[in-house]
């Protein structure tokens, strides 16, 4: 197996991500369109402009929102059928390749090890490749997208807004790495507990609470807290720009500078990249993590097939390999 997720995504999916990338781009290429839409119903309502217009107006949203909405079910079937197909491939190979081993005789820890990877560790590998390069590329797509459409009708409205999503350029990297570092011992204390019941039998050689399964819950309850504390922090920072944007533009309407649609299309337009720019982030998240899962994932299933050098602690695989990179 390659040494990377992202070796892996070319070499066993790369015509199929083709595909995907283009599905994305055209769905992306539609995300600013609903924006110019609603604001010129807005405008045309206000200033009593003729109900034709109004209503063309409004089919032609409903068009664009059935065009988009149809374009993203045929994305993420197509995505799930990459990641279930890869999450088949992935146990294969460790189940195919345990039985051409190199090692003559394999322990009931060894097992233990490759139930923990086929029955578990293979699914959010597999989901990861899915979305692998189609996620960043239809969210990053229409970050751009809406972004540069905000610029072009108020610059200066448009960067007040953007500003509060500055400062999770700073706490978002910071808590995912040490999210990153929980999901990665976790990994090696659940194998630890598979082999110890592959090799007695029973759940009498279990851990007790307080060990290794206490241990579990703790690094999980420390994922759940820096997770959900970053997109508490996220949200904030998208509702505070939404209250900013209200104000300096409703402002900037009452004086005659700007017409009414244009708020409206600029708190639509906030609303339209908290969605795609909180995809970005868990898409890195899942990457970082997934990264260190793979490398385990790949460390043991080269040393099943015999790849590489057998190690002395069978539940510890490929964790070398997270060490010197």
């Amino acid at each position: 197996m390659p040494r990377t997720i992202m070796g892996y995504v070319f070499r066993f999916t790369g015509s199929h991500q083709i595909g995907l990338a283009v599905l994305s781009i055209a769905v992306f290429l539609l995300s600013a369109a609903p924006l110019e839409l609603q604001r010129r119903i807005v405008n045309d309502l206000i200033g009593k402009g003729n109900f034709g217009n109004v209503f063309w107006l409004a089919a032609g949203y409903a068009g664009v929102a059935l065009t988009e909405q149809g374009l993203k079910l045929m994305l993420n079937v197509y995505r799930g059928w990459v990641a279930e197909s890869s999450v088949r491939a992935l146990r294969t190979t460790v189940y195919e390749g345990e039985k051409q081993a190199a090692v003559a005789a394999p322990s009931s820890l060894d097992t233990g090890v490759e139930i923990a990877m086929i029955l578990e560790e293979a699914e959010p590998i597999g989901g990861f490749i899915g979305i692998s390069l189609s996620e960043p590329l239809l969210q990053g797509g229409i970050l751009v997208s809406v972004i540069g459409y905000m610029l072009f009708l108020e610059p200066w409205l448009a960067l007040v807004g953007i500003a509060f999503f500055i400062p999770q350029m700073v706490f978002v990297p910071l808590l995912q790495h040490a999210i990153n570092v929980r999901a990665r011992e976790r990994i090696l204390v659940k194998r630890e507990i598979s082999g110890a019941l592959a090799e007695d039998g029973s759940s009498k050689s279990v851990p007790s609470q307080t060990g290794a399964i206490g241990q579990v819950f703790k690094l999980q309850m420390g994922i759940y807290w820096r997770k959900y504390s970053m997109n508490l922090l996220m949200n904030l920072m998208y509702h505070l720009a939404v209250a900013v944007v209200l104000s300096f533009g409703g402002w900037l309407a009452l004086q005659g500078r700007i017409e009414v649609g244009t708020v409206v299309a600029m708190v639509g337009g906030l609303a339209k990249l908290n969605d795609p720019w909180g995809d970005v982030v868990n898409w890195a998240r899942e990457f970082s993590v997934v990264s260190v899962k793979y490398r385990l994932y790949a460390g043991a299933a080269n040393w099943l097939t015999g790849s590489q050098p057998v190690p002395d602690q069978p539940a510890k695989l490929g964790l070398a390999a997270i060490q010197t990179s």
